[in-house]
């Protein structure tokens, strides 16, 4: 049988443009996880991983004109979209090469011999070693950021891993330009070019996750399937870590307080994080806790004009804009439900934006509204409104795991008055924010993108300085000879390295 081709798509017409490749087979996708795996030790010398990152920066930024027509006609995200991700792009991978050349990530840590201690002490030196071989799933709505050279590669890269990516169906020739652009950065910077890899097709990413010598697995799309992936890198004879980010809904409470002081912003504001990129951002509110009352009315109606003077957008795909319609279609035919600008088909590919309201009350014990509280990928949120803060806590005790919580207080409430509210948020995600909005995830040291299942398989984060401990694992050396020890480890600390030496920072 003929291998399947792969098409690039134009998700403004749903017409063909080209046909990039073909998918792996199995026997295609052993052959690249073996190549990668045997020039894994070709990435140990960190002044080299760090060089590779900082050349695969410069090499994509060279390409972005490129880079940005590829993805703009996969995705129809739009260049100055694409632009700020491209820089994004670019920023992470330099940030991993500091994080390299730092070497903190290694957490050097070294307990000299001690009898005195009960029990005594033997000589323990204990640092992290790359895990090996690491699958990376790329996401749909992040053609660049989350995908060939986004931050689980660059992490992985960093840890000394090398990749096997599994492109998106969305985006497969901007995955084949920018898996290219990092084969010729490692080239130029004395690596082996199959430290990075590129393998496409649905049966390729399943025949990736069980393959025995992919070591870990990375993954951002959906909770169906992110789960069916998870299970089966489970299921394996030897399990391996999944690090997957499935689905959010990102709830944001607003208190009356807040309502009453700044309705008219708040309102504004949230149409301007649910709209941003289609509704397509993994970190979009979907679901808004807003008071009865003249403060959320206000808010309600900011909200109404500012969505009604958003332009219909085309979502990544046919396949996503049909299960919008039908996301959209199951909730608004829901008792109690109402929309004060109806989301919906705005053209032939394009979607309007809109927002559904409902009571609160409807959604404090289970029953048939529970699907507003899943996530419904697009431009859409879903504002339920609270007559009092025990509906608020009792609707928030039913909610999933996610990505973001967001609290709007008032100037007043700052000064500890909502901590309550505050404290009900934080159990729900990785990131907890106050009178901000979710959409737009720094890449910094202090960044944590996860949360409980099912916006994330583990309690990792994949943005951030720290998203590179998903990939390493660490080991113990005990009575080892100085000769025999790793550079890292040795007594005289040849290589610079920030350690902790009988418990004490050195």
């Amino acid at each position: 049988m003929a291998a399947a081709p792969v098409w690039s798509v134009d998700p403004r017409t749903g017409n063909p443009r080209e046909q990039v490749a073909v998918e792996a087979t199995a026997e295609e996708v052993d052959r690249a996880v073996r190549a990668a795996h045997a020039v894994r030790g070709s990435l140990a010398d960190r002044t080299t991983r760090a060089a590779f990152l900082r050349m695969a920066a410069e090499l994509l930024t060279e390409a972005g004109d490129h880079v940005i027509e590829a993805a703009d006609a996969e995705t129809a995200l739009g260049p100055a979209r694409l632009t700020g991700e491209l820089a994004r792009t670019a920023a992470q991978l330099r940030a991993f090469a500091e994080v390299v050349d730092e070497g903190a990530f290694l957490d050097v840590h070294i307990d000299h011999a001690d009898a005195t201690r009960t029990p005594p002490w033997p000589d323990l030196r204990r640092y992290k070693i790359p895990l090996g071989v690491v699958a990376v799933y790329a996401a749909s709505n992040f053609p660049l950021a989350f995908s060939v050279p986004g931050g689980d590669t660059a992490s992985a890269l960093a840890a000394g891993c090398p990749v096997v990516v599994k492109a998106h169906p969305d985006h497969p020739a901007t995955s084949e330009l920018c898996a290219s652009v990092l084969r010729r950065a490692a080239a130029r910077t004395g690596l082996p070019e199959d430290v990075v890899t590129l393998v496409h097709g649905f049966e390729a990413g399943v025949a990736l996750v069980r393959h025995p010598l992919v070591a870990a697995a990375g993954f951002t799309g959906s909770v169906r399937g992110g789960r069916a992936l998870f299970d089966a890198a489970a299921a394996r004879p030897a399990p391996i870590p999944f690090h997957g980010e499935l689905g959010s809904l990102n709830p944001v409470v607003v208190t009356g307080a807040a309502a009453a002081e700044r309705g008219e912003e708040i309102g504004a504001g949230l149409a301007g994080s649910m709209t941003m990129g289609a509704g397509q951002f993994c970190t979009k509110p979907g679901f808004v806790l807003v008071p009865e009352g003249e403060g959320g009315d206000r808010l309600l109606k900011a909200l109404t004009e500012a969505v009604s003077d958003t332009e219909a957008g085309v979502l990544l795909d046919h396949r996503m804009r049909d299960a919008f319609l039908a996301g959209v279609t199951e909730r608004t035919a829901l008792p109690g439900v109402e929309a004060p600008v109806t989301p919906g088909a705005a053209g032939e590919h394009t979607v309007a934006a809109g927002f559904l309201t409902v009571p609160a009350r409807a959604l404090t014990a289970e029953g048939p509204h529970d699907a507003l509280l899943e996530e419904c990928f697009g431009p859409v949120t879903v504002v339920a409104r609270y007559a009092s803060e025990d509906e608020i806590t009792t609707v928030l005790t039913r909610l999933p795991g996610n990505l973001t919580a967001t609290l709007h207080l008032a100037a007043k409430e700052a000064g500890g008055g909502a901590a309550d509210l505050l404290a009900a948020l934080t159990p729900l995600a990785g990131r907890v924010l106050v009178n901000g909005w979710p959409t737009g995830v720094a890449v910094a040291p202090a960044q944590h993108h996860g949360g409980p299942y099912p916006a994330t398989t583990s309690t990792s984060t994949s943005v951030g300085a720290t998203a590179i401990e998903r990939w390493l694992r660490p080991v113990s050396y005990q009575t080892t000879p100085e000769a025999l020890l790793p550079p890292e480890l040795r007594e005289d600390n040849p290589l610079g390295l920030p350690r902790r030496v009988d418990g004490r920072p050195a």
